[in-house]
C-alpha cells in the first residue's frame, strides 16, 4: 500500500507535467503563467502627519480641512501582501509567510511611527526581499480598510 507522502510525491509530478503542456483552453503554455500568492492581516497602530497641522495645503480651514492628522491618532492597519512563486507547489507557504510577516510588528521589527502607508510599505518590502530576495512583491496598506496604498516592486 502507498503512503500519502508517495502519493503526494505523484501526484506533484503530474501537476508539474501539466505545467509543460499548453492550456486546451486558451493555447498559451502553462509555463509562461505568473504565479503569486498573496496573504492579508491587520495591525493596529497609532501615526500621524506632522506638516498637516501648517501646511496651507492641508491646513486649509474649509471642508478640505485635514490638519486633524498632525496629531496622533489610531488605525486598524489593513496589509494584502503578494510576492511572485516559482510552482504550484507551496513554493512559499502562505500561512508561514502571514505569521512572519505579523510578527515583524509584533516584535518591532518595523515600527509604524508618523509613517504613511507609502512609507509603511517601503519599510515591509526591505524585510521580504531580504528573506525572499529576487521575486517581485505587491504591497496594499490601507486604514480601517477605507483609503490605502498600493505599491509593486518590480525585482
Amino acid at each position: 500500500m502507498a503512503s500519502y507522502y508517495d502519493y503526494m510525491k505523484r501526484r506533484n509530478r503530474e501537476e508539474d507535467a501539466k505545467l509543460t503542456e499548453t492550456s486546451t483552453t486558451i493555447n498559451v503554455p502553462m509555463t509562461t503563467a505568473k504565479r503569486w500568492i498573496w496573504v492579508t492581516f491587520k495591525r493596529e497602530g497609532i501615526h500621524c502627519y506632522p506638516a498637516a497641522l501648517e501646511d496651507p495645503a492641508l491646513a486649509t480651514g474649509d471642508e478640505y480641512d485635514v490638519s486633524f492628522l498632525g496629531y496622533p491618532h489610531r488605525h486598524q492597519f489593513h496589509f494584502r501582501v503578494a510576492i511572485k512563486v516559482t510552482h504550484n507547489d507551496r513554493d512559499i507557504e502562505f500561512i508561514q509567510f502571514q505569521r512572519w510577516l505579523e510578527n515583524l510588528y509584533k516584535d518591532d521589527v518595523i515600527q509604524l511611527d508618523h509613517k504613511s502607508c507609502e512609507m509603511m510599505s517601503d519599510d515591509l518590502f526591505n524585510q521580504i526581499v531580504a528573506k525572499y530576495p529576487g521575486r517581485d512583491i505587491k504591497i496594499e496598506i490601507s486604514e480601517d480598510g477605507e483609503n490605502g496604498a498600493l505599491i509593486e516592486y518590480n525585482i
